[in-house]
């Protein structure tokens, strides 16, 4: 099936995007989490890559960043200290919490290459001069990218990558609504695996292989495996050891509140625009509900109980990365929300690089069998 194409593409993001390089003589960009601008890279000419860290073994890296620094980004750091991404051309940072504020500095003193690109925010990006602050860090990252590919990016090229950037948000959020009547061959695991390969894949090749995995799953009957479904919140769900657990205590995902996964692919530009640069703008103020953008009024909670509603999801599982200092905060808000609204969660500490998840089977299983599965 495509599923498992695109599953195996996230086991080995390398190979993939080297044979993209080969294939196209295209340039790559890294993309630090969580919401780099990505359309700009594509409306470039060059392949965007998610740089979401992943299962490494940390040495070098802990000369520069504190112990009590979240995993993905010391795995980040240590990839790029061993040589991992060097055929990227350059890495865009983000400016969203701490460490991320830092990172831009340290990779300058530490990762020879690629070269780096931070990217500051907006906090109040609701405002207008939010909007006009996006803007122009969108016209200086424009500047850049058109440095390295040696070519404009006219507003024709940026309308064209919003295009395939909301074909690619919509493929995906189809995805997601349908894979809960089938657990059975998308278990978590594989629903994570097929989500995350629009990490390391032209967006356009991924979407359309996506909208077929799709078409060929609506093709079978649904499948009853007896499992109860969740909705998983947090930064990321990973390693695959730790998703495994849900399939092996009859669980699936129904949905999810996740950064990696559907936060992603959530919102999309608005149709209308003073120019294409506005509407990515505007895009960034469209998002609610998530740790890592400011929100006055706190929607998280809401949308997750929506998610619950929206399901019929049995409960909540709480992701929480190790030392991510934005989703602790916000833990407590939309903890008493789901708690009020009586409904089941788990909370669980996880870290990419676990010599073992069995430490949660026993909290995973006792939560399933609250639920009944």
């Amino acid at each position: 099936m495509i599923i498992d194409e695109l599953a195996g593409i996230a086991h080995d993001p390398r190979k993939s995007v080297d044979e993209h390089i080969a294939r196209t003589g295209k340039k790559a960009i890294g993309c630090f989490p969580v919401y780099s601008p990505e359309e700009l890279v594509y409306a470039a000419g060059m392949l965007p890559v998610g740089m979401w860290g992943g299962q490494t073994d940390i040495s070098k890296a802990t000369q520069y960043l504190q112990s009590f620094c979240c995993s993905i980004m010391k795995a980040n750091l240590e990839n790029g200290l061993n040589g991992v991404y060097d055929a990227l051309s350059m890495a865009i940072i983000p400016t969203f919490c701490d460490t991320l504020k830092c990172m831009g500095e340290v990779w300058k003193t530490a990762v020879p290459k690629p070269e780096c690109f931070t990217f500051v925010f907006p906090q109040n990006r609701k405002l207008e001069a939010g909007v006009d602050f996006m803007r122009s860090e969108l016209e200086r990252l424009r500047a850049r990218l058109e440095g390295i590919s040696g070519a404009k990016i006219g507003d024709g090229d940026i309308e064209r990558a919003i295009a395939v950037y909301d074909e690619y948000r919509a493929a995906a959020r189809d995805f997601v609504k349908t894979s809960p009547s089938y657990p059975l061959t998308v278990n978590a695991r594989v629903r994570h695996n097929v989500l995350k390969a629009a990490f390391f894949m032209d967006k356009a090749e991924y979407a359309a292989k996506l909208r077929a995995a799709t078409a060929e799953l609506k093709a079978l009957p649904p499948e009853d495996g007896g499992s109860r479904g969740v909705v998983l919140t947090g930064l990321l769900a990973e390693p695959d050891g730790f998703l495994d657990l849900f399939a092996d205590s009859r669980l699936h995902v129904a949905a999810d509140d996740l950064v990696q996964e559907s936060k992603q692919f959530r919102v999309d530009a608005p149709k209308e625009g003073a120019s294409p640069l506005d509407r990515l703008a505007r895009r960034l103020s469209d998002m609610d509900g998530c740790s890592l953008l400011y929100d006055s009024a706190r929607t998280r909670g809401q949308k997750i109980l929506g998610m619950v509603k929206d399901t019929g999801a049995a409960g909540v599982v709480v992701c929480m990365m190790k030392f991510c200092d934005p989703e602790e905060f916000d833990y407590p808000i939309y903890k008493k929300e789901l708690e009020k609204a009586g409904v089941p969660l788990l909370y669980l500490e996880i870290e990419q690089k676990m010599d073992s998840a069995e430490q949660l089977r026993t909290r995973i299983q006792t939560f399933a069998e609250m639920l009944g599965a």
